[in-house]
């Protein structure tokens, strides 16, 4: 998922979706069903979405496969709203930071006793963690996509540096880059964009919020988070141009207008800059050449900790469908169909898979990422986090230029209001 844009699963449509209750499905309802497959925006290549179709149908003879592209804006309303009455979508895409708020209110058909067969313990742990609840698995990973860091090479050679080997290393040269071009971002990052701090309040030894028990405590405002959100500000301040209100809406806007000359964002981002010039967003495909890309450097030199973007998919517990929903299901986590991922830059939901992205230099630096890549906190509440807008103005404020230890015990405290709420 792009993680852009999302709406969250308040508490009275999670309690709509708590009546939700599995259709048993008889044999003869499973004859000459069209089955409903919504996956989201354009990430999934259209030689994958062929493959679903022709094979689902290949082994069901009188049923089809449909699939419904859906927008990332507004997708939960419309998930709230489709998967709680009687013409529910059977198969549905959902970003990894919403699904436990599907998963928490009944929304999804329990899968535990299909593990196994759909993955088991190939599948990618972190997106297991957040497709289960109280002990049941409903959504199984789609596929990750860690952030990488995009740069324009003649940039990089006209002031004399070359890859950063350190967090510190890489703020410095990104300085360093808005210094030598006056009125350049030598790193774009808006207000709004919160995942990319998230690595900095990591590297630093920090958290967003952590278990207590029955409750969660929100540590921005601790010592070691305190460290990396000043740095976050460093740079938001130093190094970028961007609007301190904007979202991290088509990054490669900037890439290819020349405006930015580096940009933190999750590895699919390289299609978009390489989008040819009539595409609906178009890109700069005669960038290509000029395009580097690494794995942004951790404290210690390694990879950092990073946001691992992506999607979960699941069954609706209101299908009429199930067996069929499953098969399709099977379809989408097999080889064939995750292979398709890898091979168009995306990280596939099974780990034995992971070399399918390639050996190239994007496909080196997913590698690197990946291995690092953390989730946001697992609550059935954090979709309520988010549309809140909580760190979205924390670092907008914090990219005006606010103060981080005021800001960021205000931000816990709110945080710590919605997940023990």
């Amino acid at each position: 998922m792009r993680n852009l844009g999302i709406v969250a699963l308040g508490a009275a449509a999670a309690l709509t979706l708590a009546g939700c209750a599995t259709t048993g499905g008889d044999a003869a309802s499973e004859e000459g069903a069209e089955i409903r497959v919504w996956l989201v925006g354009t990430d999934t290549p259209d030689a994958a979405r062929e493959l679903l179709v022709e094979t689902f149908e290949e082994e069901h003879p009188g049923s089809t496969l449909v699939i419904e592209e859906q927008s990332w804006d507004g997708l939960v309303d419309r998930l709230t709203t489709s998967l709680s009455g009687s013409d529910s979508p059977d198969v549905v895409e959902v970003g990894n930071t919403q699904a436990p708020a599907f998963t928490s209110a009944g929304a999804f058909m329990d899968l535990t006793d299909h593990y196994d067969e759909l993955g088991g313990d190939d599948l990618l742990p972190g997106f297991v963690e957040v497709g289960s609840y109280d002990e049941k698995f409903y959504a199984a990973p789609l596929y990750s996509g860690s952030s990488l860091v995009f740069y324009k090479k003649d940039a990089f050679a006209a002031s004399g540096i070359e890859v950063p080997t350190s967090l510190d290393q890489y703020v410095d040269q990104a300085i360093q880059l808005a210094n030598d071009n006056p009125g350049k971002s030598g790193v774009w990052w808006p207000g709004q964009n919160w995942y990319a701090a998230l690595p900095y309040i990591w590297e630093a030894g920090g958290e967003v919020a952590v278990p207590d028990g029955e409750e969660w405590d929100a540590q921005l405002s601790s010592a070691a988070s305190i460290e990396g959100l000043e740095m976050v500000q460093k740079v938001m301040t130093e190094a970028s141009k961007a609007p301190k209100d904007a979202n991290e809406s088509n990054p490669q806007v900037g890439f290819c207008d020349g405006t930015s000359l580096q940009l933190a964002a999750p590895a699919w981002v390289k299609w978009s800059i390489l989008a040819p010039e009539d595409a609906e967003t178009p890109g700069c495909p005669d960038q290509e050449e000029n395009l580097g890309v690494y794995a942004l450097p951790g404290a210690d030199g390694d990879a950092a900790q990073v946001f691992a973007g992506g999607s979960n998919i699941g069954i609706s517990a209101n299908t009429k469908h199930p067996e069929l929903a499953l098969d399709a299901l099977k379809i989408i986590l097999s080889d064939e169909f995750q292979t398709i991922y890898g091979e168009n830059g995306l990280v596939p939901a099974k780990l034995s898979l992971g070399d399918t992205v390639g050996t190239d230099e994007v496909a080196q630096a997913i590698s690197a990422a990946a291995g690092n890549a953390k989730l946001t906190p697992a609550s059935p509440k954090w979709a309520d986090v988010e549309a809140a807008g909580i760190l979205q103005d924390l670092f907008v404020n914090i990219a005006q230029g606010g103060d981080v230890a005021q800001l960021a015990e205000e931000a816990d405290q709110q945080i710590e209001d919605i997940l023990n709420g």
